[in-house]
């Protein structure tokens, strides 16, 4: 609570925002903006330049030209000179692709953008999958059973598995919004599902790195 007689400090009106992300996600951000009377800027890929996000936004660019949707939306650095360019106060990164990217948080800040979002320092205590485990261990929260670090071979999930049974769940260890994650039933579905988690989280987040954890499924 402010002291008595201290002054809150007035809330910061933004006057037009970009949405890093794409389909309903970028949607949604976009229809709340325009009752708060906020201008909107979208972006797209090549492949997304006909989907519906690009045309409800007020403003609409094309990022990443000649590479594949995912690492479009990923390179907060032309994402980052655009909205410089656009004159954005604002970046809401919706969930997955950039909002769990600690230097993107950084960079916008350095830009004199706004974050809408936790601070770079919380991103990347949360971000990391095994830093968040620690922290809530060191907490005394109780977490369920999972490896110490993250894990880059079959060998090691098999081990993990094999000590906690199945059915059990791969993640990538960097990211979150659902990508890189895969449920494994039994063995048989290890080795592909392992490999699988590997290839999207280094495609969305740059790093292969996965952690096995101990899942229920219903």
């Amino acid at each position: 609570m402010p002291k008595s007689g201290s002054k809150r400090a007035a809330p910061r009106r933004f006057r037009k925002l970009l949405v890093a992300n794409r389909g309903e996600i970028a949607i949604r951000v976009f229809r709340a903006c325009t009752e708060l009377g906020i201008q909107t800027v979208a972006i797209y890929s090549e492949q997304d330049r006909l989907h519906l996000h690009r045309y409800k936004a007020d403003e609409a660019y094309l990022v990443g030209a000649g590479k594949e949707p995912v690492r479009a939306y990923l390179d907060y650095e032309e994402i980052i000179e655009l909205a410089v360019a656009r004159e954005v106060d604002a970046i809401h990164p919706g969930y997955g692709f950039l909002s769990e990217n600690a230097d993107f948080a950084r960079a916008c800040q350095a830009a004199g953008i706004v974050f809408i979002g936790p601070s770079p320092d919380v991103i990347e205590a949360m971000g990391d999958k095994v830093y968040a485990r620690e922290v809530a261990i060191g907490a005394g929260v109780p977490v369920i059973p999972g490896t110490d670090g993250a894990i880059e071979t079959l060998d090691e999930a098999l081990a993990f598995a094999r000590a906690h049974g199945y059915p059990l769940i791969v993640k990538a260890a960097m990211g979150g919004g659902g990508r890189g994650m895969s449920i494994v039933r039994d063995e048989a579905d290890l080795r592909d599902a392992l490999a699988r988690s590997q290839a999207e989280a280094a495609a969305a987040f740059g790093s292969a790195k996965v952690v096995p954890i101990q899942g229920t499924i219903i």
